[in-house]
């Protein structure tokens, strides 16, 4: 079906480099070297090859699906499965119980599955610098995508574990030895950016193959992280000032990449959740997945396979990743469209009386809903793997039909060509409208939150049952101009960064840069452990658990050169 816009293979020989430095440090029989990859034509498989791995993680080594580390962490979904013990590590995540030595290999397989992105960007840098602009005309610009690959997967690690070694593609395997994770919070940000940086500055306004990063890529995940850098975090994470200059950044960063034309809120929602509407006027930049590109099986995202219905006969497994009822609840709106901020979660939502955010249809499964928008086949409770532990609710958003043309079954397992969007417009237009709410200028946020609500009211099309009436009723509204404080636009923009990124693996790190993250997850587990018994124990740790620990091997190969994480 999906022809890949990039090539995905170039050949089996320069899809394999180090993953972290003990990979760095030999060469595995029948593989090239980077010396040896000197051509034109080789260097540009170095460079596809980077591409490649940052879509390279797995499901016990998530490095771009965050559904296990930044949406079952948070309040916005339950492990799901069959029952506490199956990917017993994910309860503990859930749990915020990182310290079982079973934890180590989960998160240790993350953390080399990131340093194997950083690699290939690092192997194909040093190769790209090696050839002449003469012979390699695309030069300057494969460098600045290679920074960008780069900055990517040190961003994310960031997010995961806050404490991470940083090094570059001059690094020796024995520079790579002496480098610590002992980085101060604007150092280590200010690393990252650099890479970033020099994207926005090398990387053309428009690029002729779907897949690579332009210029406002560039300056949108910069400005990602530029905000998550202004919540200045001391060494036990709590958030002890926000920089004001680093607003400003994110703003004018922003502002350039609304002002380019290049991208616009698609019409619904949905367009952001289906393979037939993918790299739209929304997306700023994705992973590409292709299928049917002449392998067995195609590149596939493997991330989500256990997230399908498990009692669905067209999927068949696994039903993990069970929306929370805490999650259920904050799409209820009132009788003016808006969130009820303070009393959603008072008690279990009557979805059959009560109005919601139409939201909650492109998020959720519920019983006599449409799923993923083919009412031929509306979700049923009978579909729920485990409901006497996780309740009756599923997710949705990164699953695919079993028709679809980008859908591939792999035993038990399910995988999609749904390239993966790591940045879209809605979250440009969100950022920006943070920042703004942060420098004290509440007013110029609002119509940027207003944009998200109305396209959200809009997205209705593919919502209605096979009779040609909605299973819920909508009423989401715009916010007025009258009343839009600080205090109170702060509670509106979080709120919206919620539920229009619920389940897709943002809500945890959101709650974490905001300060939150104790005070709404121990409030979160107070109630929901009523409902969910199997919550009992859980707790959150306040200077612990806002990040995973950094694996034990990893301490123990540098001989004690890299420092444990706060409370472990």
């Amino acid at each position: 079906m999906k022809k890949a816009y990039l090539p995905l293979i170039i050949s089996s020989a320069i899809l394999v480099f180090g993953s972290c430095k003990k990979q760095l440090e030999y060469t595995p029989t029948g593989v090239l070297s980077s010396t040896a990859l000197s051509s034109p034509t080789a260097v540009e498989g170095l460079v596809t090859a980077a591409y490649a791995a940052i879509g390279n993680g797995d499901m016990t080594g998530p490095i771009y699906s965050m559904w296990a580390y930044g949406s079952v962490r948070s309040d916005d979904a339950y492990k799901g499965g069959g029952g506490t013990g199956d990917v017993g590590e994910i309860d503990a995540m859930e749990h915020y119980n990182l310290v079982t030595p079973t934890m180590d290999f989960f998160i240790s397989r993350t953390w080399k599955n990131l340093f194997k992105s950083i690699s290939r960007a690092n192997v194909a840098l040093r190769a790209v610098n090696n050839i002449s602009d003469a012979s390699f005309p695309d030069k300057k610009s494969r460098l600045a995508e290679l920074k960008f690959l780069r900055a990517h997967s040190y961003f994310t690690m960031k997010l995961l574990y806050k404490n991470i070694p940083i090094f570059d593609e001059n690094a020796t395997s024995e520079d790579i030895l002496t480098v610590s994770n002992d980085l101060s919070w604007e150092d280590s940000w200010n690393k990252i950016a650099a890479d970033f940086q020099y994207a926005v500055d090398n990387l053309p306004e428009t690029q002729s193959q779907i897949g690579r990063p332009n210029k406002y890529a560039a300056q949108a995940y910069l400005a990602k992280l530029r905000l998550f850098q202004a919540y200045e975090q001391n060494a036990t994470h709590k958030v002890i000032n926000i920089n004001q200059s680093r607003l400003q950044e994110v703003v004018d960063l922003c502002q350039s990449v609304i002002a380019s034309g290049k991208y616009a809120l698609s019409a619904d929602i949905a367009d952001n959740f289906l393979p037939e509407t993918e790299n739209g006027k929304e997306s700023v930049f994705a992973i590409q997945f292709t299928i049917n590109d002449g392998t067995t099986s195609g590149r596939l995202n493997y991330e989500d396979g256990l997230n399908y219905p498990h009692g669905a006969p067209q999927y068949g497994c696994c039903g993990f990743h069970a929306a929370s009822q805490n999650l259920v609840n904050a799409y209820t709106t009132n009788a003016s469209g808006l969130p009820n901020f303070t009393t959603f979660n008072n008690s279990i939502a009557n979805l059959s009386t009560t109005t919601v955010d139409v939201r909650i249809d492109h998020t959720v499964g519920i019983d006599g809903h449409v799923y993923k928008y083919d009412n031929t086949k509306p979700f049923s409770n009978s579909w729920v793997r485990d409901p006497g532990v996780y309740g009756y609710f599923h997710t949705m958003r990164n699953q695919q039909l079993a028709t679809s043309s980008s859908y591939f079954k792999n035993g038990p397992f399910m995988g999609v060509a749904k390239n993966y969007d790591l940045l879209r417009y809605d979250e440009v237009l969100l950022m920006q409208a943070e920042a703004y709410i942060e420098l004290g200028q509440p007013a110029k946020a609002l119509p940027l939150i207003n944009q998200i609500r109305t396209r959200a009211a809009a997205s209705t099309g593919r919502l209605k049952k096979a009779d040609g009436t909605f299973a819920s009723t909508y009423n989401i509204q715009p916010y007025g101009a009258i009343g839009f404080t600080q205090a109170y636009a702060r509670t509106a923009l979080q709120w919206e960064r919620r539920l229009e990124f619920a389940t897709e693996g943002q809500r945890f790190f959101d709650l974490v840069r905001w300060g939150l993250a104790a005070q709404v997850l121990n409030d979160y587990i107070s109630i929901e452990k009523s409902r969910r018994t199997f919550l009992a124990t859980a707790v959150f740790t306040a200077g612990r658990d806002e990040y995973l620990p950094i694996p034990q091997s990893e301490i123990t190969f540098t001989k004690g050169l890299y420092k444990q994480n706060p409370g472990y």
